[in-house]
C-alpha cells in the first residue's frame, strides 16, 4: 500500500491556510477533500501519521487531528489501528500531481513571492523587438508558420553558440523548445520508460524531477556535493551495481546550490561518464547566470561521445521569462525522435519569438555582462542582509544562479515554508529539491530581487524558523 512522505504531502497543500488561522482544521480537511476528489493523491494511499504532518505543516497536533476527524465523518479517510489513516478519494487518478511548483508563477497581491528564482526582463529584448522589420516579417509570413525543428536560421544560430564555445554543432543537431522545462520534459518522454533508473544529483532542478517522477522513472540519487571530482568515483561506483537509462546533470550552474564544476572536475566526470557509457542529459539552463566568469559557458558534452549526451540550453533564464525559448542539442537520430513527441504538443515554437531569439544572440555578450554584474551587487547586498540578521543561517557564495542555498541549523523547512505561507511569504524548502526528500534543513532563496522583497520578507523567514524549532 502506497504511502506520501509528509514533505510531499504538504507540498502539493498550497494555499490551504489563506482563511485565517481560526480555521485552519476546516480548511485543512478541505484541502485534503480537494487532493482525493482530483485524484493528486491517488486513493488507497496512506497519509503521514498526525504527528509528522504536524511538523511538516508547522501547526499543532490537534490541528491535524480534528482534520483527519473530519474527513472520517465524511467518509474520506479510513483509519485503522496500526495501520494509518488511508484516503478513500473518489476522483479520476492521473499523472502525479506537481507538488505545487507551478504556484510559483502568478502574482497574488500581499504575497512576497520567493518560490522562484525568474528574473525580470533586460532591455536588450524590448531593443530586439524594435529591430524586427516589417520586410522580416513579411519573409515570415511568406511560409505556413510551422517549423517543428525551429527556425533554420535560429537552429543555425544555435549551433553557432555552441561551436563558439568549443563544442562542434551542426543546425540539424538543435531542436528549439518552449523553454528549457519543455526541453527537460521531451527528454524524459523520448529516452526514459516507465520503470527505467535515472541517475540524478540530490539536490537538482525540482522541475526536472517532476517530469522524471510523473514519467514512471526510478530515481537514484548521486551524493549530495557531486560538483567535486572525487565524487565522480562514487557514480562509477553506483553504475557498476545499477544499469541506469541516463544521468542528469547541471554541471555548469547548478540549481539549486548555485555551485558549478571547475575544469578538473569536469575532466573527472566526463571520464567516468565516457567510460561507463552512459547517456548524459547536460541542463545548462542556468550557465548563462555564472557569477565567476563573463565568457560563453564550457559544456560537458564537449569531452563525452556525441552519440550520448544531450544538452538543454535556455534564453529564457538571461533575457526574460517571458520568451518561452529554449533548445536541446543532441544526435540528430535523438533531435528526430523528440521532434515528432513535440510535433504532437504543439507541432511549432512560435515564429515571431524564435525570430526575436536570433536577434538576442547577436546581443548575447552586452546582455551576459549586464546581468551578471547585476546579480553580483545583488548577491552582496543579500548576504549583507543575512548577515545583518544574525541569523546563524549557513551558506556557499554560488558560482552562479540567482538564489542562495541556506542552511538552517535546527529548523524544519518543511514547517517553515508553511509558516512563512500563512505570515505572507512563499519560499521553496529543500526537500522539493530532493528525490528522497532530504534537506531537510535547507531553504532556496532568490536574492535577485529589485523591489526591496527580500528585505521584508527576511524578518517573517527568521521567525517562522525559530519557532519551526520550538514547534509554536
Amino acid at each position: 500500500m502506497d504511502r506520501i512522505p509528509p514533505t510531499r504531502l504538504s507540498r502539493l497543500l498550497t494555499g490551504w491556510s489563506k482563511g485565517g488561522p481560526g480555521a485552519l482544521p476546516l480548511l485543512l480537511a478541505q484541502a485534503l477533500r480537494e487532493l482525493a476528489q482530483r485524484g493528486d493523491v491517488a486513493p488507497g494511499t496512506v497519509l503521514p501519521s498526525q504527528r509528522a504532518l504536524a511538523t511538516a505543516l508547522g501547526v499543532g497536533r490537534s490541528t491535524v487531528t480534528a482534520a483527519y476527524g473530519l474527513l472520517e465523518a465524511e467518509g474520506w479517510l479510513d483509519s485503522r489501528q496500526g495501520s494509518g489513516s488511508r484516503l478513500r478519494g473518489s476522483g479520476a487518478v492521473g499523472e502525479p500531481a506537481t507538488e505545487g511548483r507551478l504556484a510559483s508563477f502568478g502574482t497574488r497581491e500581499g504575497v512576497i513571492d520567493l518560490s522562484s528564482g525568474a528574473l525580470d526582463g533586460l532591455p536588450a529584448v524590448a531593443e530586439a523587438i524594435g529591430a524586427l522589420s516589417a520586410q522580416d516579417l513579411a519573409a515570415a509570413l511568406a511560409g505556413d508558420g510551422y517549423q517543428p525543428y525551429g527556425l533554420p536560421e535560429l537552429r543555425e544560430g544555435i549551433a553557432e553558440y555552441h561551436r563558439s564555445a568549443g563544442l562542434p554543432t551542426s543546425p540539424e543537431q538543435i531542436l528549439v523548445t518552449a523553454g528549457s522545462q519543455q526541453a527537460v520534459w521531451l527528454i524524459t518522454q523520448g529516452l526514459v520508460q516507465p520503470g527505467d533508473t535515472v541517475i540524478v544529483e540530490d539536490p537538482t532542478y525540482r522541475g526536472a524531477l517532476e517530469a522524471l517522477r510523473a514519467r514512471g522513472a526510478r530515481l537514484v540519487p548521486l551524493p549530495a556535493d557531486t560538483t567535486h571530482g572525487d565524487n565522480a568515483a562514487a557514480l562509477a561506483r553506483l553504475a557498476g551495481h545499477i544499469r541506469p537509462r541516463l544521468v542528469y546533470l547541471q554541471p555548469s550552474v547548478h540549481n539549486p546550490t548555485g555551485r558549478g564544476m571547475d575544469e578538473h572536475t569536469r575532466r573527472a566526470w566526463a571520464a567516468v561518464l565516457a567510460e561507463q557509457g552512459l547517456y548524459t542529459v547536460e541542463d545548462n539552463a542556468y550557465a548563462e547566470l555564472s557569477l565567476r566568469h563573463d565568457t560563453a559557458p564550457v559544456s560537458l558534452a564537449a569531452q563525452l561521445p556525441p552519440a550520448a549526451t544531450a544538452t538543454v540550453g535556455t534564453l529564457s533564464k538571461l533575457f526574460w521569462g517571458g520568451l518561452r525559448l529554449g533548445w536541446i542539442r543532441a544526435s540528430t537520430t535523438v533531435v528526430r525522435r523528440l521532434a515528432d513527441i513535440k510535433k504532437s504538443v504543439d507541432l511549432s515554437c512560435p515564429v515571431v519569438d524564435q525570430m526575436l531569439a536570433v536577434q538576442l544572440l547577436r546581443r548575447l555578450p552586452a546582455a551576459r555582462a549586464t546581468r551578471r554584474a547585476r546579480l553580483r551587487e545583488r548577491l552582496t547586498e543579500t548576504e549583507r542582509l543575512l548577515r545583518a540578521q544574525r541569523t546563524g543561517w549557513r551558506w556557499d557564495r554560488p558560482a552562479g544562479g540567482s538564489a542562495l542555498w541556506v542552511e538552517i541549523p535546527g529548523a524544519d523547512a518543511e514547517a517553515t515554508a508553511q509558516l512563512a505561507r500563512r505570515a505572507g511569504v512563499l519560499i521553496v524548502p529543500g526537500p522539493a529539491f530532493s528525490a528522497v526528500d532530504g534537506f531537510r534543513h535547507h531553504l532556496r532563496l532568490p536574492f535577485a530581487d529589485h523591489d526591496g522583497s527580500l528585505e521584508r520578507a527576511l524578518p517573517v523567514l527568521v521567525d517562522c524558523a525559530e519557532r519551526s524549532r520550538t514547534g509554536r
